[in-house]
């Protein structure tokens, strides 16, 4: 099926004032419910955001933050950041998004890269990282903690005859968030998203139409990190704009996430794969409540397993919606459908509208449908580039096309699979070896609540597969069982893409996307 139409235009339009739009048509509807506050929740309405983000951007400007320069957020999810995501880019600054579990030498990096000028966090969050010397950061505001030489948030919404700049450039060469990429190879990059990029592909989620959209009927649980392009531009922006209610957790606690299910009548979920495993475990001891109104699950950021949302949904009676993207596309460039006839939950589905795609082999030549290739991509929502790094912008954007480095395959109707990613690839005796497709072979034994899969150098062969392994409860680590698995996945897929070891331990390295540290599993060979 050939999408082709966007919720809305987003040609000229800058995505504050989308938001603003909305915020003025929902006014006396709920936006925010904030679950960090001690007490009850707080709970923002469309008028009062609109208000704070207005007065916050005054604010901003009043303290001499001038259009085009960088200000970094750094906390974890709360009614405060998305005021001052939304501030930011109204007072024609552009925001950069740390990781709140970044350590001093993570955060520092960001903020001299991205050439910060301005940093909104809390104290706690600061209390062990060291500011100083940094040769741009000029301001400090803290949120609910103080912290020495900082300025408190609530000087952001005191009344303000500041003017808001007047923004001369157009949204399409405007940036609306400066997002540092997970750095699974080399250092993390900052990647300049314009509003144009971001507002279409936030139309482009909203798919007209389609029974999986957001309306403003919905309330979201959103627990995933606001800092990445998932919690802002899948979750926190395609639902303000269509006034929808967003229920914010700081981080994910499964117990308190479950009882917000009811509290809260959720019935949009936005999850990645391991968190959905997690759910799978909870509805299997009965925890997973009955009585909830969740109507969809929309699950990215990482491969799902094929076997894992029908497990699910054989569960929880919860229907599956799996996506595809990448923080360079704002993020999203293929989605699933919920229609009974196009329901694929193991497939990302075709392409969001606007969309071009191509799978092509080393050589650069397309390949026959159903033959795996690299995915390369062209859209509105792509980057311009990579912050200050041409050459490695220049490696991925050729000649208007975004190669992905992920390996695809595409059937007659357009639905798309990813494989794995080819730099990920293990090459055993000359064949590749997909690190994911041996994953999700092992999470279907009984034994294995997590896994993750590597290459092992080996004299003979080059590369073969290690698998670490995380054991359910109650099952004990033994050689048995190590053979056990091996044979597991040798009956299932080709003889030299069976581990030739295992490695028992207590979690596998993830990023808070989900995606899997090779990196971090191939030190502890």
């Amino acid at each position: 099926m050939l999408r082709t139409k966007l919720h809305a235009d987003p040609t000229g339009v800058f995505l504050h004032d989308a938001v603003l739009s909305a915020c003025h048509k929902f006014s006396n509807k709920t936006a925010l419910v904030d679950t960090s506050c001690i007490g009850p929740a707080r709970r923002v309405s469309y008028g009062e955001f609109a208000e704070l983000l207005e007065i916050t951007a005054k604010n901003l400007v009043a303290t001499g933050i001038r259009p085009g320069e960088v200000v970094a957020i750094y906390m974890p999810n709360c009614w405060e950041y998305a005021v001052s995501y939304h501030a930011i880019t109204l007072a024609g600054a552009v925001p950069t998004l740390l990781n709140p579990s970044y350590r001093e030498r993570e955060a520092r990096y960001q903020l001299e890269n991205s050439g910060a000028v301005a940093l909104i966090t809390d104290g706690l969050q600061i209390a062990e990282v060291n500011l100083g010397g940094l040769p741009k950061l000029r301001l400090v505001f803290t949120t609910r903690h103080a912290a020495p030489g900082a300025r408190h948030f609530s000087e952001l919404q005191r009344p303000s005859s500041a003017t808001l700049p007047k923004i001369e450039t157009s949204p399409a060469s405007t940036l609306g968030a400066l997002p540092f990429s997970s750095g699974t190879t080399g250092m993390p990059k900052g990647v300049m998203l314009t509003h144009h990029n971001l507002l279409a592909n936030a139309y482009q989620t909203l798919a007209p139409g389609e029974k999986a959209t957001p309306d403003e009927n919905d309330v979201a649980l959103c627990f995933l990190p606001l800092y990445h392009i998932y919690g802002l531009n899948v979750i926190l922006n395609p639902f303000l704009l269509v006034g929808a209610s967003i229920v914010l957790m700081a981080r994910f606690e499964m117990e308190r996430a479950l009882g917000l299910f009811v509290s809260e009548e959720i019935s949009y979920l936005p999850l990645v794969p391991p968190l959905m495993n997690g759910f799978c475990v909870a509805a299997e001891q009965g925890n997973f409540p009955k009585n909830h109104c969740i109507r969809t699950v929309k699950s990215g950021a990482a491969p799902l397993a094929p076997e894992l949302p029908k497990r699910f949904t054989n569960l929880t009676g919860i229907p599956v919606r799996q996506g595809y993207g990448m923080t360079e596309a704002s993020p999203v460039t293929h989605l699933g459908f919920l229609e009974p006839d196009l329901y694929r939950p193991d497939s990302i589905g075709p392409a969001v509208a606007q969309t071009d795609c191509r799978l092509v082999d080393e050589t650069g030549t397309d390949v026959p449908i159903g033959e795996p290739g690299e995915l390369v991509m062209r859209g509105p929502q792509f980057m311009q580039g990579y912050f200050n790094a041409p050459e490695v912008t220049r490696e991925v954007l050729r000649d208007g096309w975004y190669w992905s480095g992920d390996i695809a395959v595409r059937d007659e109707a357009g639905f798309y699979k990813i494989v794995d990613r080819r730099k990920e690839m293990i090459k055993c005796k000359g064949f590749p070896v997909a690190p994911a497709e041996v994953e999700a072979v092992l999470l279907e034994h009984p034994a294995v609540r997590d896994c993750g899969v590597i290459g092992k150098p080996d004299d003979c062969a080059g590369e073969v597969p290690c698998a670490f392994i995380v054991l359910r409860e109650n099952i004990l680590a033994s050689a048995k069982l190590e053979t056990e698995l091996c044979g597991y996945v040798g009956e299932r897929l080709c003889s030299f893409k069976q581990p030739r070891s295992v490695r028992f331990v207590d979690t596998i390295p993830r990023n808070p996307s989900g995606k899997i540290l090779r990196k971090d599993l191939r030190t502890q060979l």
